[in-house]
């Protein structure tokens, strides 16, 4: 199968792109490396990098005219900058245009987008967060482009899978709390956790779903990747301490949320326990200790957020 990846050097991309080759694959990534690292990714016989950003038609248009790919995967994303509207629109929504119109020419057996779980709101109405929940992407420039960019996919009539994901962890990873205690705690830098609450899923379990949805599983439209569970960011923080094998000196400072952030975000992934036949084998701690060696191998010179800084 040949399938083409946005944002293939990215976190999720990459992890992706590996499983593919892993199973002989071909693969044609185009990233433009604004978040995603050139050391995700090997080189490889059936693996063609494109850099470059999805806001350029032309270059979308001649990839998907040369390799013409079976599945396309759109995991390219702007995040980096919370005050950066217009990147985010570029990359988010004119980005996922010329993803989906290159897709509708060469009339592509499916495509699969990631979207945040932000697409339900700041103050989510239940608690897990089922599919039926409204839709209501206000209060970050982030939600509100790729809940953008995921409508003009289902307009455009294909084949699609749009995995609403809970906050993804892992090797790679470069957002987020994780990367972000480890970034500090290491560089000597104080550290403090807001009082929230997240649903994690490890990296690997959420690649065994979008890999058997590239190979055909699964039903047009959407579904959540999550583990089901949530946990408090003070838990996360102490899995880093574990991890680290450090011990503070005193308590870590407990701050308010941000102002475009949620409570909790706790989505339920029964539709796709049911139609992938798939469950969470990860736990916390062994996912965190996964990511600490990574990040201990190759290294954290910056981390990134969609949320606005707390006043």
């Amino acid at each position: 199968m040949k399938v083409l990846i946005t944002g293939g050097a990215g976190f999720i991309g990459s992890h992706l792109c590996d499983r593919l080759l892993m199973n002989g694959h071909q693969v044609l990534v185009i990233d433009n490396y604004l978040t995603g690292r050139k050391d995700n990714l090997e080189p490889h016989a059936n693996l063609t990098i494109i850099e470059g950003t999805i806001a350029d038609k032309n270059l979308v248009d001649k990839a998907f005219e040369c390799f013409r790919p079976d599945v396309v995967v759109h995991a390219a994303a702007s995040y980096k900058d919370p005050a950066n509207w217009e990147e985010d629109a570029y990359s988010n929504v004119i980005g996922t245009i010329n993803v989906v119109k290159a897709s509708m020419k060469l009339e592509i057996e499916r495509i699969i987008y990631f979207q945040t779980a932000l697409c339900y709101g700041l103050k989510p109405k239940e608690n897990p967060i089922t599919l039926n929940h409204p839709i209501d992407s206000r209060g970050s420039s982030y939600s509100i482009s790729k809940t953008c960019g995921e409508q003009y996919i289902e307009l455009s009539g294909l084949d699609f899978i749009s995995f609403r994901l809970a906050n993804a962890y892992g090797p790679r990873n470069l957002s987020g709390p994780l990367p972000t205690f480890y970034h500090r705690l290491t560089t000597g830098k104080p550290c403090f956790i807001a009082d929230t609450r997240r649903d994690f899923i490890f990296i690997d379990d959420l690649i065994d779903v979008v890999f058997k949805a590239v190979m055909g599983e699964g039903h047009r439209g959407y579904y959540h990747i999550s583990s089901g569970s949530d946990y408090s960011i003070k838990e996360l923080f102490d899995e880093t301490l574990a991890s680290l094998n450090i011990t503070l000196e005193k308590e870590v400072e407990i701050k308010p949320r941000n102002p475009d952030d949620v409570e909790t975000l706790l989505i339920d992934p029964s539709k796709t326990n049911t139609d992938f036949h798939w469950k969470v084998k990860t736990p916390l701690n062994v996912g965190v200790s996964k990511a600490i060696c990574w990040y201990e191998q190759y290294g954290i010179t910056q981390t990134y957020t969609h949320l606005k800084p707390v006043s």
